[in-house]
């Protein structure tokens, strides 16, 4: 008898693999859950960004990304491996969008939340941020970035440990709302 899964509800945001208060969260599905995704070699990836959050640039290290928006619309900017940019613009429900390997990419949501599915065409996709605290930024010596980018060593200082957030970031707009609710309080 055949015991392999057939079936997992990613939609679940109690099942979560990221999540960030007033941000939003993103649910991953891989060859590890369900194992029967490494015999067609596709993983998924489901996230909602709440209103103004973003998903921090970061580009898929190993695999195609075909996104499909649920619900809202978000604001995307795909960069390719030579800083050139491909696409700028945004993506509403019911659009799909392609993001080959290697090119960076930003979401930001619009006025209400965005919902949307990714389909990634290896087993175990992997992404890298661009910002953040697991980022490749984070570990290049402060020298390197201020040569690199011809910025002041503070400037490279600041790239490097001004978010601490890795995936899922809220708006600057809405962190400042919450820190003048909570001081009027």
């Amino acid at each position: 008898m055949c015991t392999t899964k057939l079936r997992e509800n990613i939609g679940d945001p109690s099942k979560a693999d990221i999540y960030t208060q007033g941000a939003g969260h993103i649910t991953t599905l891989n060859s590890f859950n369900p194992p029967v995704l490494r015999w067609i070699q596709l993983s998924a990836e489901r996230g909602l960004l709440h209103r103004n959050a973003m998903m921090v640039p970061h580009w898929n290290l190993n695999a195609h990304s075909i996104m499909y928006a649920i619900s809202g619309s978000c604001h995307v900017q795909v960069v390719d491996s030579y800083g050139r940019s491909v696409y700028d613009g945004e993506v509403r429900r019911g659009q799909i969008m392609v993001v080959p390997q290697n090119f960076a990419v930003v979401k930001r949501a619009r006025g209400s939340e965005f919902e949307w599915i990714s389909f990634k065409t290896n087993d175990n996709a992997m992404i890298s941020p661009l910002s953040g605290r697991t980022s490749v930024m984070r570990g290049m010596p402060e020298e390197i970035l201020a040569n690199a980018f011809q910025i002041s060593r503070e400037d490279a200082r600041r790239i490097k440990y001004n978010n601490q957030q890795t995936t899922v970031i809220r708006s600057s707009q809405s962190q400042m709302r919450d820190e003048a609710s909570v001081a009027s309080a």
